[in-house]
């Protein structure tokens, strides 16, 4: 997550057992909030997150917005500009962007159908991000660029992207210098958004699938992971904490469903299939990977795709509160409660693996079995209808973690150009430091609203403070929305507001 480490932040670290979730979790009365609205706005938050020239008129609702990050990639005599900014600063780190991407483009491929006006949006989305991708992949032989700003010069800085003066750093993996992980992700990206632009925009697509085949070889062939390659430029922000084996799984995974050739199965095969997890974020794609792959097991009863099958059951098996193998802390208003930092992340996430793997049983009306528990199709949507309401107000405070969404929501999100007064209304620029003062400090709302913003969420006590300075809790970040928009869609098209 985006930090700026001089802010000193209390977390406590109170932990609910899992075992007793079962009991002690109060199921609040459930309601249908409006999804279709939700959804709208969730993809509306990207917009306040571009980097780059911004388009004229309705293509950019978020107005005060205004462009920046024009001479990205110039250190490197390369043209770097576009993308998004991950969270509530002003650097572009392409880990995460990337898997925002691939995961909006699995949203669109599982939930496009229930999409409706939305669907033409998520792919703007995406395409916003693959642009600067297909860049980032292309523009040098033998190399991959993978983020531009310097992190911990940025993070010193309050001030709008509009007004950067920090060194704009460009960052690179190479045979040299290796990012198995990063480049991993990348492909997985571009070969998921493939799909979707495949009907639409054939010629697109067809650049997006070559991209990722000559990243996901890349990545095969120089191993190693980009933490140890770029240390403090991506830690310990973005550190590749699981390793790279995910990212080769999950990229080969991706390449496999757009491509269905036979390398790319044996090459997963020979990765196995023995990785239990119960988390899934940027860092940790093993869950994804499963789900994915087990598509082929549920669908197409494909037999050589059982061991994925059967983990993704296990991840399903950990999760779940009234489990056995349950290994899941939640809060007493029932929201699944992972990490201090940022866990709407991880719920977000976590959500979209059980709509969707609810999806795919469904379509065989198959149940499994989680030690004595039979769990089915509805169970999980059960429990990702929850995880959804509670983040859009359905929760103990009644508060929307939405920004823009419902009557209650936060106001002081950690987020510069939320915070900072628009070029509109305030055309001085504002410099490295002229931002805190009265701005950061300031017990004021922000005079600019993100629309659609998640933040990190409340935390174990389902307590939230509504603290600019508390960015654990009140940052927004790209890979909390890319994860939602899946679930929303699914909700929007089964529930008529």
């Amino acid at each position: 997550m985006a930090m700026r480490p001089s802010l000193s932040i209390f977390i406590s670290l109170f932990v609910i057992l899992g075992s007793s979730i079962s009991s002690s979790v109060q199921v609040l009365a459930a309601g249908n909030p409006n999804y279709r609205e939700a959804l709208a706005k969730s993809l509306l938050f990207f917009q306040g997150q571009r980097s780059g020239r911004l388009p004229a008129g309705a293509a950019q609702q978020i107005t005060w917005r205004s462009n920046s990050g024009l001479s990205d990639g110039r250190q490197a005599y390369v043209d770097l500009t576009g993308g998004y900014y991950d969270a509530g600063d002003n650097v572009k780190f392409n880990f995460p962007m990337a898997f925002t991407t691939t995961m909006l483009s699995w949203g669109a491929l599982e939930y496009g159908k229930r999409m409706g006006p939305q669907l033409p949006e998520t792919r703007e989305a995406i395409r916003w991000a693959t642009d600067y991708l297909i860049k980032c992949a292309r523009q040098t032989p033998g190399r991959l660029y993978v983020g531009v700003g310097d992190p911990n010069v940025d993070h010193k800085c309050w001030e709008r992207p509009e007004d950067m003066d920090t060194t704009r750093t460009v960052y690179s993996v190479s045979p040299s210098n290796p990012g198995s992980d990063v480049a991993g992700e990348t492909a997985a990206a571009l070969a998921a958004a493939s799909l979707v632009f495949r009907r639409v925009d054939p010629k697109y697509s067809k650049l997006l699938l070559n991209t990722a085949r000559n990243v996901m070889q890349f990545a095969i062939q120089y191993r190693g992971a980009y933490s140890d390659s770029l240390g403090s430029a991506v830690c310990p922000f973005y550190c590749s904490y699981s390793g790279y084996n995910d990212e080769l799984l999950w990229g080969a995974a991706w390449l496999f469903r757009a491509t269905n050739e036979l390398y790319y199965y044996n090459f997963i095969k020979s990765l196995g299939a023995s990785d239990s997890t119960d988390i899934f974020s940027w860092d940790n794609k093993f869950a994804g990977a499963y789900v994915l792959l087990s598509r082929r097991a549920l669908l197409n009863n494909d037999k050589n795709f059982e061991p994925y099958k059967q983990e993704a059951e296990q991840f399903m098996c950990r999760i779940l509160p009234n489990s056995p193998s349950s290994s899941t802390q939640y809060t007493q208003g029932g929201l699944i409660y992972k990490l201090p930092g940022s866990n709407l992340q991880y719920v977000t996430s976590i959500t979209f693996l059980l709509t969707t793997y609810a999806k795919y049983m469904a379509a065989r009306k198959l149940t499994f079995d989680c030690g004595n528990l039979v769990v089915t199709p509805m169970a999980l949507r059960n429990l990702a209808k929850q995880q959804v309401d509670y983040i859009l107000g359905v929760n103990p405070l009644k508060m929307s973690y939405m920004v823009g969404y419902g009557p209650y929501y936060p106001k002081r999100i950690h987020h510069r150009g939320s915070s900072l007064p628009s070029l509109t209304s305030h055309r001085q620029s504002i410099g490295c430091d002229g931002g805190f003062q009265p701005f950061f400090y300031s017990l004021n709302p922000n005079p600019n609203i993100l629309v659609g913003a998640v933040v990190g969420g409340p935390n174990q006590n389902d307590g939230f403070p509504d603290d600019r300075g508390d960015y654990s809790h009140s940052e927004p970040a790209t890979y909390i929305n890319g994860a939602i928009v899946g679930p929303l869609a699914f909700f929007a098209g089964s529930y008529r507001s």
